[in-house]
């Protein structure tokens, strides 16, 4: 059974981009457009993986992160955070198993991201 990963982004292209990516390389895919739906698949969907935006309407991504990591259910799925380059003040989402930058080298971020959470998929 192929891994099953949880997007939340409230960018359509980003959405886009992460689900073909991870589709191709065997790992079906939800999406969702912000944290409060993504809190709502949760109940019924149990994902391998989690890819969130922080910065989204209703409910950010560190709304959502607190909520993953206060119930046993979902607080050892591995979330990875979808982010917008950092400004210098920024600090970097401490719960996150990694950050990828919505940039350019988004595909080789996942690659490296993934390898180590899926590596008989990545190689």
């Amino acid at each position: 059974m192929s891994p099953l990963a949880l997007v939340v982004d409230d960018s359509a292209v980003i959405r886009h981009t992460v689900r073909h990516f991870l589709e191709k390389r065997g790992i079906s895919v939800q999406c969702v457009c912000n944290g409060s739906e993504a809190l709502e698949v949760l109940k019924t969907l149990h994902p391998d993986v989690i890819f969130t935006d922080l910065q989204m309407p209703r409910l950010d991504g560190y709304m959502l992160i607190d909520a993953l990591k206060a119930s046993e259910e979902s607080a050892g799925i591995p979330v990875l955070v979808l982010a917008s380059k950092p400004l210098e003040h920024d600090q970097p989402e401490p719960r996150a198993h990694s950050v990828i930058y919505k940039d350019l080298n988004i595909e080789q971020q996942l690659t490296q991201a993934l390898a180590t959470l899926f590596p008989s998929l990545m190689s």
